[in-house]
């Protein structure tokens, strides 16, 4: 008898950490919110996969540039941009593997959007584009079927990395999953950049960063969520399915967690910024070294509009070599190193700051370089910064001078092509060494199969990729770094907006098969 009520306790155990929205979240990480019983209030959105291809990787681009003073609160490139230190990050929507189903109006007309916490502004094609090809691929809103629209009409611009959207405001009710948001302001796009949407196989964006960033002034979807209180919790979650093989691209549950996507708990990280998701992160280890740039911190975007993990060009280079990833010959990297090296490796010895040291002989006409700038002037500063650098981390591990240049001068070789991709032999992926990046003062691993893309050609053989992107911006917004769907295919991501926080556990292997 008593072995049955034992039995019976361990069922309704099981069905009450099986409700959707639960979390096993650590309460010490926590302020209870996660613990707590959800109500009915959870939205789940299957999401759809598309394989990778050469094309679009090679189309790809990821970067960030300074945002414009005193723009108008209509086009503005990013809402609440104070000064020229404000950076505008910009990226190419070709590569994104995850995408799922709304739809506006009533009756409902259905759209394929990438549910993007990197931006902000909800857009769709609309019937009125007449002039860009990519509207006649995708399918388009069309505003008089619908009865509750309502006409808005303020133009809008909304910039990407290879092109912008064109379009202007409209208002009508927002159908997501099993609920209605009522009065959404999205963007009706009338041009879309040829090259950048043509091949892609979603009709539009819908984003879930903050309101800071929405352009237009307009209040994103999310906040719509919360003020409406169509949700239970002011939070939403992220697991992506890397299985090749399994046709469910992952899932977004807002308003919740599913503790059947991770095992353990959650580590959970302040929102440094608000805008993006932006947090601190610390060291970037390949195997157990110390890449050493960010030991102090650096910010990161938590990004699921982009595929990639984009960084300082200073670690990637180190990645580059570790991995055997060819990269680009830089003539301007090997020419500081034989022409100035001796001296910075004196300047270093005698203790002069290196911070000042590509100042000090000549090579950093600025206080600070411009980054990435050929054929002007100041063209070797970036160079001598990053070997300033380099050769300041190889000092602490006490490295022989010889050790040193020829170790410099082998990074040189591995630097990454700012345009395109950095290829690795296939057949040596198992051999590569782990990846870490900290968080929260908690190493955060990548295996070689996780980091590096895996592209299956048709009747060809196999090509593999770096998983890492260049993205190169200067203090004090920077240095930058931008976790895509590479880092959270690996961790089930938390995005806590009641708490101004993000979380991370270790994505369940096997969860694909445990999805109600």
């Amino acid at each position: 008898m008593g072995m049955k009520v034992i039995i019976i306790l361990l069922q309704l155990l099981f069905l009450l950490y099986n409700v959707p929205g639960y979390s096993s979240t650590d309460s010490t990480t926590s302020s209870g919110d996660l613990n707590k019983f959800p109500s009915s209030k959870v939205v789940r959105i299957r999401l759809k996969k598309r394989p990778l291809d050469l094309h679009t990787l090679d189309s790809a681009r990821i970067y960030a540039r300074h945002a414009a003073t005193n723009v108008s609160s209509t086009n503005n490139i990013i809402a609440g941009a104070q000064d020229e230190r404000d950076v505008l990050y910009l990226k190419n929507y070709l590569d994104n593997q995850y995408y799922g189903e709304i739809s506006i109006g009533t009756p409902p007309q259905h759209f394929d959007v990438v549910f993007d916490t990197g931006s902000s502004n909800l857009w769709i094609p609309s019937s009125k584009c007449f002039f860009s090809v990519a509207c006649y691929v995708h399918s388009k809103y069309r505003s008089k079927l619908s009865h509750t629209h309502t006409e808005i009409g303020n133009p809008c611009k909304i910039p990407y990395g290879s092109g912008s959207i064109y379009g202007f405001l409209s208002r009508d009710n927002l159908l997501l999953g099993n609920i209605t948001i009522k009065g959404q302001v999205f963007t009706e796009a009338t041009w879309e950049g040829l090259f950048t949407f043509l091949l892609a196989q979603f009709d539009g964006i819908l984003g879930l960063g903050f309101q800071d960033i929405a352009i237009g002034q307009v209040t994103p979807v999310w906040y719509n969520m919360v003020q409406q209180d169509l949700v239970s919790l002011q939070m939403f979650s992220f697991w992506l399915n890397t299985d090749p093989k399994s046709k469910l691209g992952g899932e977004i549950l807002f308003g919740g967690v599913d503790w059947s996507h991770f095992r353990g708990h959650h580590t959970y990280v302040p929102i440094t910024q608000t805008g993006y998701w932006q947090i601190e992160v610390g060291d970037v280890l390949i195997g157990n070294n110390s890449t050493g740039l960010c030991q102090d911190g650096c910010a990161a975007i938590v990004d699921s509009g982009t595929s990639f993990i984009a960084g300082p060009t200073t670690i990637l280079t180190q990645i580059n070599l570790a991995i055997g990833a060819e990269g680009v010959v830089s003539l301007e990297c090997k020419t500081v190193v034989s022409s100035y090296g001796n001296l910075i490796w004196e300047k270093l010895l005698s203790g002069l700051q290196p911070k000042k040291l590509c100042s000090r002989i000549g090579l950093c006409l600025y206080k600070s370089s411009k980054y990435f700038s050929p054929g002007d002037e100041n063209a070797l500063c970036p160079f001598c910064e990053m070997v300033v650098f380099w050769m300041q981390v190889e000092l602490r591990k006490k490295r022989t001078k010889e050790n040193v240049f020829k170790y410099i001068n082998e990074l040189c070789e591995k630097f990454p092509n700012p345009s395109g991709r950095a290829f690795i032999d296939c057949k040596s992926v198992a051999t590569l060494p782990h990846m870490s990046i900290t968080i929260g003062n908690k190493s955060f691993p990548l295996t070689p199969q996780q980091y590096i893309i895996r592209v299956q050609q048709e009747n060809l053989t196999a090509v593999c990729l770096s998983g890492f992107a260049p993205l190169d911006v200067p203090p004090p917004r920077g240095p930058l770094w931008v976790l895509g769907n590479i880092f959270l295919g690996a961790y089930h991501t938390v995005f806590d907006f009641g708490n101004s926080r993000v979380g991370f556990a270790q994505v369940l292997r096997d969860s694909s098969t445990q999805v109600l």
